[in-house]
């Protein structure tokens, strides 16, 4: 099965264009003496309809069986992300192809690496569909859930292993330029068959790629080259129209620069962006508002959860100075009547979540308002999921987030699937270890509905679309009410 398996995994570098014809023999090798193997016999085999998953499944068993790798998921994750960068061209030809389509259109050039981000395995379709995703109705517009089931989770035994496994700084984290190529191990995960084009943007050196998660359509991520803090800051809007004017099919955003409020990853400045229309760029203006010496510039609050001032202008050099003058403004800000405080103890709470897009030829930015206050009754965070939805969300509330795309834990999945068998059956939630955490946020709706089998999965995505819509609204730090409206208008006076 080795050579056969060999065979048709060329053959699909070759079909979809990773591999040239002329390295037909020359990949076959590579992999060849990747399985320590110094024969090879063509074999007959059905090559007219080649499905990665299963070839790649054989060649682990295969590197397994011959004692190459340990049978586990991290293992294997390392190993079969070798046997693709067999079939794939070195980074200065992707580069030189990227750009060489950029001359013709930028959509062609990023469509190009799209593909080719899935095709080299980088983004692993097979586990990107296993994705539960919905959308659901809000006040506010048709949001987004997605349920994350594409990163695996590791095994006992791999677990165990990293914690025993000598700490490399190397590369510093998983954003810095250096992953392109890297093997990896069980505590960073392999980048053999990773690819970044530069780009120039603020006149420094950064990388654009795309996430191997993919949570939306061409979900890119932009990297500083250097491995440097996140800051939000002038600069940082004048970096997210760099890319927009190179990309304007893409919107650009950036985290917050604070912990609660910020991403996942605050040591590495880096934006996310993409070809997708969220519901919050969906989301009209709900109150115009004119700001002193920019009355050349459209301004307003937008009708969303969170606090979202947006402004339009063709001139985006407009936009980086008024919202340069809003983070300024807002960084200092406080209102004890809102409960919104700019710092205690020393400790900074303020800061904005950007957002840029093109929209025709009118440059967008929205603004979105955070702050990363804690009390005693929130001490996760004041402006953050409040604890009776942790059962939902408990994670940070970050741009994707911010936007209308909730991203939700896997751990769901089973225990959405035993809530409705708990529904249907009438048993006891609250005796069942995987649903009890849900007992109180299931009472509080059950009884709206007839549940039946056949309607019971669509009740609970209906309710958990409910449940994030409130999360995003804990969220916000000027309610959508008369007075947090009210609110929301002193700060924009002060500008």
């Amino acid at each position: 099965m080795l050579f056969e398996n060999i065979k048709k995994l060329v053959e699909y570098g070759v079909e979809k264009g990773l591999t040239p014809e002329c390295e037909r023999s020359y990949t076959t090798n590579l992999l060849l003496d990747l399985f320590c193997e110094d024969n090879y016999e063509d074999t007959e085999c059905d090559l007219s309809d080649i499905v990665l998953e299963d070839v790649l499944k054989g060649l682990l068993d295969e590197a397994c069986s011959r004692g190459l790798i340990e049978d586990s998921i991290t293992c294997r994750d390392l190993f079969d992300t070798r046997i693709m960068n067999c079939l794939l061209p070195r980074p200065a030809q992707v580069q030189e192809t990227f750009w060489r389509k950029y001359d013709i259109s930028a959509k062609e050039a990023t469509d190009y690496f799209y593909k080719f981000s899935q095709d080299s395995d980088y983004i692993r379709r097979y586990r990107v569909k296993k994705d539960m995703k919905w959308k659901a109705d809000s006040p506010y517009g048709e949001i987004d859930i997605t349920i994350n089931l594409s990163k695996p989770e590791k095994d006992p035994k791999a677990i165990a292993a990293a914690g025993s496994a000598k700490a490399s700084g190397y590369p510093k984290c998983l954003l810095c330029m250096e992953n392109e190529g890297y093997a990896g191990h069980l505590n960073h995960p392999a980048r053999e068959n990773h690819r970044i084009i530069p780009v120039t943007i603020n006149d420094s050196r950064w990388g654009f790629q795309y996430s191997p998660y993919v949570y939306y359509n061409e979900h890119c991520i932009v990297l500083n080259g250097q491995h440097t803090p996140m800051k939000i800051e002038k600069n940082t809007f004048v970096k997210l129209f760099d890319f927009v004017k190179l990309f304007p099919h893409y919107f650009l955003g950036s985290n917050a620069d604070l912990p609660i409020v910020g991403g996942s990853i605050l040591s590495h400045d880096h934006f996310q962006g993409g070809n997708y229309t969220f519901a919050m760029a969906k989301a009209p203006v709900e109150t115009a508002v004119t700001i002193p010496g920019y009355e050349d510039v459209e301004a307003g609050i937008v009708k969303w959860p969170l606090s979202v001032l947006r402004i339009r202008s063709k001139d985006e050099k407009r936009l980086i100075a008024l919202a340069d003058h809003v983070l300024t403004e807002w960084r200092g800000y406080t209102d004890e009547d809102a409960f919104i405080f700019a710092e205690t103890d020393g400790e900074p709470h303020n800061t904005i979540t950007p957002i840029a897009r093109k929209v025709g030829d009118t440059f967008e930015l929205d603004l979105a308002l955070r702050n990363n206050i804690t009390s005693e009754e929130h001490p996760l965070g004041v402006y953050h999921p409040h604890a009776q939805y942790h059962n939902i969300k408990k994670e940070n509330i970050g741009l994707i987030e911010v936007m209308g795309l909730a991203v939700l834990p896997s751990r769901l999945k089973d225990e959405m699937e035993a809530l409705a068998e708990h529904l249907v059956e009438g048993s006891d939630i609250q005796q069942d270890e995987k649903t009890a955490k849900h007992a109180a946020w299931v009472a509080a709706f059950k009884d709206k509905y007839e549940i039946t089998r056949e309607n019971v999965m669509d009740i609970l995505k209906k309710e958990i679309g409910i449940t994030f819509t409130r999360v995003l609204e804990n969220a916000g730090v000027y309610k959508c009410t008369e007075e947090g409206r009210k609110a929301f208008l002193r700060f924009i006076h002060t500008l």
